[in-house]
């Protein structure tokens, strides 16, 4: 069994096609064909079934699939280790972000480590607070920057605190509160809201500050994204709270401090075992101070 092989039954899963995969790996199709008949002989079964119409994992190639996924994890871990012993940074750097952080330039962070470690792939997943820190503890991230309520913490990953900020409320320049210089959660309570799903970090720091001020909340909206957010409240449809550096970026809206506003906590997060030797230098070029345990 060979990790050439691997690679192309991962990518003739991923593409559902000889060819494609073929033009993936940039092998011709009879190679790559040839090299995964042989690796279904050695192991005694079929990995794919074919039909003039798809290709498709077997039972089989259903179990063999996440195996193969970590033999090529660790073989390209090993290489980094290394490289990164004789200094040289290379392998994979999985980064997960929230679309509304803004305590770390994100693009302008990876350029700089790019040019420093150009042997380095990045891949970028943005996505909500709770599921990127369950990915990095799962271990298919290795840095993720998130926001979560002053009163949550992210467990089982390493974490450092990158910023505080209170939420601010953003409404359409017509709105009536938006020549206000301020407003409170009580008055903000008559309003028709936009915010993201019940459950989720975004939503929990609005949720529980209207909760603890005993104010109930109508929120007729709930959207994935903070730039749809944005798009609902644009043409009066709601109001919304976020966050105040994010919020100045949202051209033709008027953000408006809250006096009783919740806290908005920015975290650094990263894994507390099997650390890549790109994160741990991506990390350092941000002057996070990288610690194994749950408190730093």
């Amino acid at each position: 069994m060979e990790l050439q092989q691997m690679r192309y039954v991962i990518a003739v899963a991923e593409t559902s096609s000889f060819t494609r995969a073929a033009e993936r790996c940039l092998v011709v199709q009879s190679a790559l064909s040839h090299q995964i008949a042989r690796l279904e002989r050695e192991l005694g079964g079929r990995l794919f079934e074919r039909t003039t119409r798809r290709v498709r994992l077997t039972p089989a190639g259903e179990a063999f699939l996440p195996a193969a996924r970590q033999c090529l994890e660790a073989a390209e871990r090993a290489a980094a280790e290394v490289a990164a012993s004789v200094g040289e940074v290379r392998g994979r750097l999985a980064v997960g972000l929230i679309p509304t952080v803004t305590a770390v330039d994100i693009p302008a962070a990876l350029g700089d480590f790019r040019r420093r470690h150009p042997q380095v792939r990045v891949s970028l997943r943005v996505g909500a607070s709770d599921d990127l820190a369950e990915q990095v503890r799962e271990g298919t991230l290795d840095v993720a920057f998130l926001g979560l309520p002053a009163t949550a913490v992210p467990r089982g990953v390493g974490r450092h605190e990158l910023a505080r900020d209170r939420l601010v409320a953003v409404v359409a320049p017509d709105h009536p509160l938006a020549g206000a210089p301020s407003v409170d959660l009580r008055r903000l309570a008559s309003e028709v809201f936009a915010d993201f799903p019940a459950g989720t970090a975004g939503r929990a720091q609005t949720d529980q500050a209207f909760t603890a001020a005993g104010l109930p909340r109508d929120v007729a909206f709930e959207v994935t994204t903070a730039d749809y957010i944005a798009s609902l409240v644009a043409p009066g449809l709601a109001v919304a709270m976020l966050p105040p550096a994010y919020a100045a970026r949202l051209p033709g809206l008027v953000a408006i401090e809250v006096s009783d506003a919740p806290v908005r906590v920015q975290h650094a997060t990263w894994s507390r075992t099997g650390r890549t030797p790109a994160a741990t230098a991506f990390l350092g070029a941000l002057g996070i101070p990288v610690k194994d345990g749950e408190d730093s």
